[in-house]
């Protein structure tokens, strides 16, 4: 799995959320690396980590824990984005004893409808080969539906060659995995897994991907969470409000290290 380390102390492991990459919270590392080792991933079918072909939670979880016996660190904290957020809450569930303390970004431990058909339509649907202007991509992907925002975000995974493009990202493997993505394994286990150390749940005011009837899944499997909202922002809190959410989560982290 490909990452970036950055800082020394006590670990972080920085997950980010579907479509993205590794830099996604780099703005959030730079703040924790004075105090703390930062370790930003690409996750398994994203940047240029390997591409896999089946995605699911646990599984996910036994590679970030990999990660970390590969860099000899035996406890970390652990943050999340978006699916990230379910990277890092899968892991904190699995292997409590290695998580210090957990922290998810508009994201609840439940499944979803789906959000992203349009996304994955207009993607698929990008010619590849005869095309070399970046433009011609963008203009693709908004006449699909996307606004010029998320466009851009994606369009991140977009590599160019001498004939035309190719995704840096495993679509396919994405598009395959997506009801696991969206997906939650824990409610339908027996016992539930329950992870009882610090953990943080960070939500944007504008979003409903995490909602007051998200609470009872929140407390059973997470019960010493804490809640805060960001005002005035949506699902991208982190690049919405970055120096506030970096502040919240950063002062989460301190405190937990102390």
């Amino acid at each position: 799995m490909n990452y970036v380390s950055s800082g020394q102390g006590h670990a972080v492991l920085a997950i980010h959320g579907l479509f993205g990459n590794l830099d996604n919270l780099k703005g959030l590392g730079q703040v924790l690396e004075s105090k703390h080792q930062v370790i930003r991933v690409d996750v398994p079918n994203h940047g240029l980590s390997e591409h896999w072909d089946h995605m699911d939670y646990p599984r996910l979880a036994h590679a970030m824990i990999d990660l970390l016996d590969n860099l000899d660190i035996a406890h970390a904290h652990i943050i999340g984005h978006s699916m990230g957020g379910k990277i890092a809450m899968a892991t904190a569930l699995a292997f409590p004893e290695r998580i210090i303390s957990m922290v998810a970004a508009d994201i609840a431990p439940v499944a979803y409808e789906p959000r992203h058909d349009a996304v994955f339509a207009a993607l698929e649907s990008l010619p590849l080969e005869g095309h070399t202007d970046r433009r011609f991509a963008l203009n693709h992907l908004i006449e699909g539906g996307i606004d010029e925002a998320t466009a851009q975000f994606l369009l991140k995974n977009l590599q160019r060659t001498d004939t035309g493009f190719y995704w840096k990202m495993n679509l396919a493997g994405l598009k395959a995995s997506y009801p696991n993505i969206i997906g939650w394994y824990n409610q339908a286990t027996e016992p539930v897994q329950v992870y009882q150390g610090p953990s943080l749940f960070i939500r944007g005011g504008d979003s409903n991907y995490v909602t007051g009837e998200h609470r009872s899944a929140i407390m059973s499997q997470f019960p010493a969470a804490q809640a805060k909202t960001l005002e005035g922002c949506g699902h991208w809190l982190h690049a919405q409000k970055p120096a506030i959410f970096n502040r919240i989560v950063s002062e989460f982290i301190d405190k937990q290290s102390m």
